[in-house]
């Protein structure tokens, strides 16, 4: 048997991750790694204590048929990639790597073109994070350099989705 390379094994971890998801149009898992070693992990889900959209059986996005990277001030839900940050010390994060892996809940299938919304992206780039590597399909992936975050910052266009 081949072993897995090791990027593909962090996105394998996320995407075990984004299961405990409970939001019901996308899971999302998060996994924070530096030198080799998992510094924290996280899932969509709402704030400790509140309902998920799970258990309510509605997602307002969906129900107002919001786009995809659009009004995220409506989920209910705090975001893989802030859960992984808020569960990790600043001072581990700096220049680590963030591994992200999602799937449609309808299919299962991965998220075409998938990234990390504008929010996450201020978190990420605020972490001091450097690379994040977001999972196409169960062997492909696309490398992000968050400095190309802050260079090419879509907020100047009023850029919306992603």
């Amino acid at each position: 048997m081949e072993r897995r390379d090791k990027i593909n094994y962090y996105l394998d971890l996320a995407d075990v991750v984004a299961k405990r998801g409970t939001c019901l149009r996308r899971l999302y898992g998060a996994v924070i790694v530096k030198n080799d070693e998992v510094i924290s992990t996280g899932y969509v889900g709402a704030p400790r204590g509140r309902k998920n959209c799970s258990d309510l059986g509605v997602c307002v996005r969906q129900k107002m048929n919001i786009p995809r990277g659009e009004r995220y001030e409506l989920c209910r839900s705090v975001h893989a990639e802030a859960n992984a940050i808020i569960s990790a010390e600043r001072e581990r994060m700096i220049g680590s790597a963030l591994y992200l892996a999602g799937r449609e809940v309808g299919t299962g299938e991965y998220i075409a073109n998938s990234c990390s919304c504008s929010m996450c992206k201020r978190m990420i780039i605020n972490a001091g994070i450097e690379t994040v590597y977001i999972r196409d399909d169960a062997q492909n992936y696309r490398v992000v350099r968050v400095a190309q975050w802050i260079e090419e910052d879509e907020s100047l266009d009023g850029e919306f989705g992603y």
